[in-house]
């Protein structure tokens, strides 16, 4: 998600100056861009290895020869530049990756299509331009999904990629382990298999090596409290993604953003995970993915394992991730509402099998912005576990994620996920459970008077409001105690508000039983089952609200014998 104007504005201009430049192929200038970032970050990376190695009193080695380097050949005039990147740099770097990874292999076809020595210099000066390095995030994926957005091509077919504190929330609440084998089914630009490398790495650093900035993003892991095998196992085995991107720009994509975050030899391959011939099974202990809603599906192609009466690719996925996870594998997916409550005979049949035959461990229901600007459908993350027995379901009913829920999506300070990470981590703590009901019980009491109060309040107004109406012209005093009612309201409002936050905050983690979930279709829809406790209305009693009608009456037989008298 590019929420930065500044770099929107750069990204623009840079893309005006590809088209200008004879990139006028949409998909060209996307592909043709992304290499450039990758050429950038590898040196960013390098300048990064050569500052840690000093910092701690080591030898800086050098991973990239001194002559591939952003750092060295984007100074050279502009004709040395482009003949050095064709004839030397480019195809150095379709060779990385190693011998048989998905780099490699859908590199060989790539070509470096700029042809003018200025527009490269030129393209170069904005890439450095936009301090990339000190973005802190995924900047090629949002990239990637930034201009397809611009070809009104994200979000087509429920394709576009997933915010990354969406990405990191369901990593950490899936706990990914070394030697766990961890897959996407539907990678896209391989967020999810990125940060769950991360994750791992960052819990086997030395905390004396960790540095976090200001947004709590951590850096230095370097993973030295990981054995050599895991160490191996890491780089070589854990991590596979699968994509049916055609045009294998997103398959280029996805491998350099894996290298990019330091797995050397990415494993991530074109194809249709739902086709006859895709035939995994049991063979992942994790599966982390966004898989497309409402794609379109070859139902004649569809595996036989998968149901035959449906068509519907959410519902597809989630019975293939149930085949290819291993026994006991854990899941983090996310599903369109419709998942949790439909009502036709396929998407009742997955509910059950989630709840009958494995353990749904947890429901996340997130609100319908966190997707805007591609799309305002509402989601929910299913955590599940495979074969396991379900018992009690955790719920969370997100209300914020850290930002506004509209096309902007701006950083808020209101976010649920802090909370719904600590609750998932105790949710079989009883004690931890205990302090957090004592702490409702605590705000309940405390705002209990104030809301008292604010009904006594209500009723005064409501009184004041009908004597104002009838008063005699400049009858001030009874406006002026209006006034000064409807500011202690005001007052006691602000009051509440806090406790009410607190309360509304410890009420959106709830559990339902297996038999409650069972007893209502297996319908998964957290507000089918979170309690609210709404606030006593304030209703005028019908004996007063008659005998105002009566005064009314009088004043107004008044003020038309009044206007009669005129009248004569």
């Amino acid at each position: 998600m590019l929420t930065d104007p500044k770099l929107r504005s750069q990204i623009d201009q840079l893309w005006d100056k590809l088209w200008t430049g004879g990139l006028t192929n949409p998909m060209d200038a996307i592909e043709q861009l992304s290499f450039l970032l990758f050429l950038k970050r590898l040196d960013d990376e390098e300048n990064r290895r050569e500052r840690q190695a000093g910092r701690r009193g080591e030898a800086f080695i050098p991973q990239v020869a001194a002559e591939m380097r952003w750092n060295h050949w984007s100074r050279m005039a502009a004709g040395d530049a482009l003949k050095h990147v064709r004839e030397q740099v480019f195809p150095w770097l379709k060779e990385m990756g190693g011998d048989g990874s998905s780099f490699q292999r859908y590199m060989a076809n790539a070509e470096f299509k700029i042809n003018k020595p200025a527009l490269l210099i030129e393209a170069c000066k904005s890439i450095d331009a936009m301090q990339i390095s000190a973005q802190n995030q995924d900047v090629q994926g949002d990239l990637y999904e930034y201009l397809l957005n611009r070809l009104n091509v994200a979000g087509r077919n429920g394709q576009f990629r997933t915010p990354r504190h969406i990405i990191r929330m369901m990593v950490g609440m899936t706990d990914p382990r070394p030697g766990e084998r961890i897959g996407d089914m539907a990678a896209g630009t391989c967020g999810f298999l990125v940060n769950a490398y991360e994750y791992i790495l960052e819990r086997h650093t030395s905390s004396d090596i960790l540095e976090y900035d200001e947004e709590g993003q951590a850096h230095n892991m370097v993973g030295d409290m990981l054995t050599v095998e895991r160490r191996e196992f890491l780089q070589e085995q854990a991590f596979r993604g699968y994509d049916n991107d055609s045009g294998m720009t997103m398959l280029r994509i996805g491998s350099m953003n894996l290298m990019l975050h330091g797995i050397e030899h990415p494993h991530f391959f074109y194809r249709d995970t739902l086709s006859k011939g895709f035939d995994e099974r049991d063979a992942y202990d994790i599966i982390l993915m966004n898989p497309p809603f409402k794609g379109a599906v070859d139902k004649d192609d569809v595996h036989p394992d998968l149901p035959g009466n449906t068509k519907k690719s959410e519902l597809l996925f989630v019975h293939l991730i149930l085949r290819v996870l291993d026994m006991g594998g854990r899941c983090a997916v996310i599903v369109p509402d419709g998942v949790l409550f439909g009502s036709s005979r396929a998407h009742k049949a997955l509910r059950q099998k989630l709840v009958e035959e494995n353990r749904l461990d947890g429901v996340v229901s997130m609100p319908g912005g966190v997707f805007k600007p591609y799309a305002g459908v509402s989601t929910a993350v299913l955590f599940f576990t495979k074969g396991a027995s379900t018992g009690q379901i955790w719920f969370y009913d997100m209300v914020h994620d850290g930002f506004s829920l509209d096309d902007k999506r701006q950083p808020t300070a209101e976010n649920d996920i802090p909370d719904i990470l600590t609750c998932w981590r105790n949710r079989k703590d009883v004690n931890f459970q205990a302090k957090r009901q004592a702490r409702l019980e605590t705000l309940q009491a405390e705002v209990a008077p104030h809301k008292v109060e604010r009904l006594h309040l209500l009723s005064e107004i409501n009184r004041l409001t009908f004597e104002s109406v009838i008063a005699a012209n400049g009858d001030e005093p009874i406006h002026a105690e209006l006034d000064a009612a409807k500011a202690e309201l005001a007052e006691l409002e602000a009051r509440i508000a806090p406790l009410q936050a607190q309360i509304d905050q410890l009420g959106h983690q709830f559990w339902v039983s297996k038999a409650k979930v069972q007893a209502n279709g297996y319908d998964l829809t957290a507000s089918r089952y979170r309690q609210v406790t709404a606030d006593e209305a304030y209703y005028e009693r019908p004996k007063v609200t008659l005998e105002r009608l009566l005064r009314l009456d009088a004043v107004m037989d008044e003020e038309i014998k009044t206007l009669q008298e005129m009248l004569q």
